[in-house]
């Protein structure tokens, strides 16, 4: 979602900002802005669009001072506007935000009614307003900031920059992530390690209510209740390595491309291999602990933990519920006191799988969180932390971290299936060795990429896609629909094979491409029958499947992707990447933004 980025320097802190920010613009965004103290007075600088243009008003525009604060704004409360774009200002207080203020309507009539005026459709210039309104009663900066946060509902990650205070930066987080970074003579906040990883590694988290007052010196960190408390500081090494494209021309390309390299890292940390041949890596967790799994988590990640429902009912034979972290709390559900709740998360920050997180705390016997991110909110409010080792993803769109959550969640359902008695050795090593065939499979599917460009140029044309998969293909398919969608904006749709006769066969006509997800499994036979039924019907069929599988299909298909024949075991992990290459050279040939797709965001850290 927004990015925060603030700077307490030795130097020009604007340039630095605007550094900062192009890191965050991964996050999703509609406009930027920054704000600095110069000679003790507030300046700011704000534009809508892409960075370049904040970049561009800065040269026309200079933004001088040490001490400043910046913003990529993705919209929640008001539309896209320089207006509305953030720091927002009243009076001696500059403020960007991160989330949303629930009862901000209620805080706006009562300000107006003492008389302040507002200028902006959003929740944040209340925030504003109320601090600036404390300081006018006499309050200090920090006595101000105290006695407003408690008055928010909502969620929320704010920073704070006061006129007449060039030594001085004020965060809280409530919901929302905010690091601050450790300098020598300097300090820094970000909404992410990524966002500081050029000026310090050395990063300070807060935690849940926490509110921070920043001099260059160091920082207090105030808890909710307003005690002063320690927090640890860590060092964060790594990071920005992984943050530039390398010789491709997007993110998601390189994303794509790296995935044999980081799925055999995830594997080498789950795994281990003995004289009986390779097996699950010991971790602390004992399914025999448990009489059943909850997974929450959305978007990809949920369709990784559809996925992994599959794998845990089929080869542990262990019941599993999965649910969108969105719905989860809402519906309340009755908790077993065995359950063992899994929450899969690339960022660990998704506003709503954290809320889920925390209703089930107390209820369930055990946490497990599946995270990209090792200091994110949802590893530390876990009990178990099972990091997927993916590396910096920049693309919108997941690539290498949904298959590297497939991964982690493939070997625990044989570590599940092994401790509850229901494999031998035997089977466990040979459902091990063949999750470690999938990067060589996946490397050797990659060399042919170059074959997708005719086939993506007529996906491009069309309106309306349907994927179609039966078994542990129909998340697959529901992936290989939310790729397209999300970056080429086709509207496209996944269903299970079977129910193609239900409703979906209505839409098939010669316009509508159908991709079809088969490999050669126990399934097959059936998804070539519901294939049949969409080409009796004009429509043309896209089929991916392995050598046995296209030569048992016919010749009346329009196209066909040959994949290497793998274990149906892993076949999920693998055809998640042509359904990833064919979203994106689609894309590529349509003109969107890969990267970048309008209107949505990498981390979404509001409900």
């Amino acid at each position: 979602m927004c990015g925060i980025v603030g700077i307490l320097g030795n130097h020009e802190v604007g340039p630095v900002i605007l550094d900062a920010l192009k890191r965050l613009e991964y996050r999703g965004y509609d406009s930027a802005g920054i704000a600095t103290v110069n000679g003790g007075a507030l300046d700011r600088r704000r534009a809508t669009g892409k960075l370049a243009a904040l970049s561009d008003l800065l040269v026309e525009n200079p933004i001088r001072g040490k001490a400043g604060i910046g913003h990529t704004r993705w919209a929640t409360h008001g539309a896209p506007s320089t207006v509305n774009a953030h720091p927002h200002v009243s009076g001696p207080v500059a403020v960007v935000h991160n989330g949303i203020i629930e009862n901000f309507r209620s805080l706006r009539k009562e300000l107006e009614a003492d008389g302040y005026r507002f200028s902006t459709e959003t929740d944040t210039e209340t925030v504003a307003h109320l601090v600036a309104r404390e300081i006018a009663r006499g309050a200090t900066p920090e006595d101000a900031v105290a006695r407003s946060l408690k008055r928010l509902d909502g969620a929320f990650a704010l920073l704070f920059l006061f006129e007449g205070h060039d030594d001085l930066l004020i965060a809280a987080r409530r919901g929302s992530p905010l690091a601050i970074g450790h300098g020598q003579g300097e300090m820094f906040v970000g909404s992410d390690a990524l966002a500081l990883a050029p000026m310090t590694r050395e990063l300070t988290y807060l935690e849940e209510g926490d509110w921070a007052v920043i001099r260059r010196t160091g920082a207090t960190i105030h808890d909710a209740g307003g005690a002063v408390v320690d927090r640890q500081v860590i060092h964060v090494a790594g990071v920005n390595a992984f943050a530039d494209k390398g010789s491709h021309k997007h993110f998601m390309a390189k994303e794509i491309h790296e995935q044999p390299t980081v799925m055999a890292y995830a594997l080498s940390h789950y795994t281990v291999t003995d004289a009986n041949g390779v097996k699950p890596a010991p971790l602390a967790l004992d399914f025999r602990d448990y009489d059943r799994v909850v997974i929450v988590a959305c978007g990809t990640a949920y369709l990784a933990g559809m996925v992994a429902k599959y794998w845990f009912e089929q080869i542990a034979r262990m019941p599993v519920e999965i649910d969108v972290a969105s719905e989860f709390r809402y519906r309340e559900p009755p908790v077993s006191p065995r359950t063992l709740a899994v929450f899969v998360s690339q960022s660990g920050e998704t506003a709503d799988t954290l809320a889920a997180l925390r209703y089930m705390k107390g209820k369930a016997a055990r946490i497990v969180g599946i995270v990209n991110v090792s200091e994110s909110s949802i590893a530390r409010e876990s009990d178990l932390v099972l990091p997927i080792h993916a590396g910096v993803e920049i693309g919108v769109a997941s690539t290498k971290a949904f298959t590297c959550q497939l991964t982690v969640l493939a070997v625990l359902a044989v570590m599940a299936a092994r401790q509850t008695g229901q494999i031998d050795a035997a089977r466990e090593g040979a459902l091990m060795s063949a999750l470690e065939t999938v990067p060589g499979a996946m490397a050797d599917l990659l060399a042919t990429e170059s074959r997708l460009g005719a086939i993506c140029w007529e996906l491009s044309k069309a309106q309306d896609v349907l994927f179609l998969g039966r078994g542990a293909m129909y998340p697959l398919a529901l992936e290989g629909a939310l790729k397209l969608k999300e970056i080429s904006y086709i509207h496209a749709e996944g269903y299970a094979s079977g129910e193609l006769k239900h409703g979906p066969i209505a839409l098939i006509d010669e316009t509508v491409p159908v991709i079809v997800m088969a490999p050669t499994d126990p399934l097959f036979d059936k998804t070539v029958s519901n294939m049949h039924e969409v080409m009796a019907r004009g429509g043309r069929i896209l089929l991916l499947s392995d050598e046995t599988g296209l030569a048992h299909a016919g010749q009346d298909v329009w196209e066909r992707i040959r994949l290497p024949r793998v274990d149906p075991f892993v076949a999920p992990i693998l055809y998640a990447v042509p359904a990833q290459l064919l979203a994106y050279h689609t894309a590529v040939t349509k003109g969107t933004d890969v990267d970048q797709p309008r209107n949505l965001a990498k981390s979404v850290t509001v409900e």
